[in-house]
């Protein structure tokens, strides 16, 4: 009689991820609606900073406003993260930054990134990001930042491991620090762009013009035709693309 396979997820079972994320609260299914409705739910009912929810599959994850993503049984990385940041309410996106800035340090020195939400690696896409930034009167509350890595092969845990230890250290860096690194690698910058903001349509607001800086809130300063320069906030963006 023939050994069974294993189980398709088993690389991502909270005994299999004991040695990658020692100590940290953790939820991991074999499949799930989406880690971020999960993650959400969790940091409403307590979850302290650092919780991780994982899933080998994903029936409806979601990116930054709601955007579709696919997330292959067996194949990728797709998870969420419990934050609970020192952060102003006006700065609710600069963790689109430090996020794919933790990203791109996992990808590697050549990896680049497109604002708000994705890293390449060459011509492929390496990552791509949401944040849910739960706000109070003055400050964020929590948050929940979702990965998606759509190329990453078993064993994943390690990877897992890689990825949130990397998002921590950058959400503790000083901003500059954090600016001083993300400007030179993001492919936006000195580029022709059209932000479409949300609600999208075909009468909705929109900016063009060339990127020319990222501020410590998160936002794209886009520099237009006439020389005015407007900051696109990465919570009210739809779909930025090229001019």
């Amino acid at each position: 009689m023939g050994v069974a396979d294993p189980p398709p997820w088993d690389d991502l079972t909270a005994e299999a991820l004991a040695t990658a994320l020692p100590g940290r609260p953790l939820r991991s299914f074999p499949a799930l609606l989406s880690t971020d409705a999960e993650a959400r739910a969790w940091a409403r009912a307590g979850a302290p900073a650092g919780a991780v929810v994982v899933a080998d599959y994903q029936v409806s994850p979601r990116g930054r406003a709601g955007l579709p993503w696919r997330v292959r049984q067996r194949e990728g990385l797709g998870f969420s993260l419990v934050l609970r940041p020192d952060l102003p309410a006006e700065r609710e996106g600069w963790l689109y930054v430090t996020v794919t800035s933790a990203l791109a340090d996992v990808v590697g020195p050549d990896a680049t990134v497109t604002w708000p939400d994705e890293v390449w690696a060459g011509a492929q896409r390496a990552a791509a990001v949401g944040v849910h930034v739960e706000l109070g009167p003055a400050a964020a509350e929590w948050a929940v930042v979702t990965g998606l890595l759509p190329r990453a092969e078993p064993p994943r845990g390690g990877l897992l491991g890689e990825v949130v230890a990397a998002i921590e250290r950058r959400a503790a860096d000083p901003a500059d620090a954090v600016l001083d690194d993300y400007r030179p690698r993001c492919r936006t910058l000195d580029r022709a762009v059209r932000a479409r903001m949300i609600p999208m349509g075909p009468a909705g607001p929109q900016v063009t013009g060339r990127g020319v800086d990222v501020l410590a809130d998160g936002a794209l300063v886009i520099q237009t035709e006439r020389g005015t320069r407007v900051a696109v906030r990465p919570q009210n963006l739809g779909l930025l693309e090229d001019a």
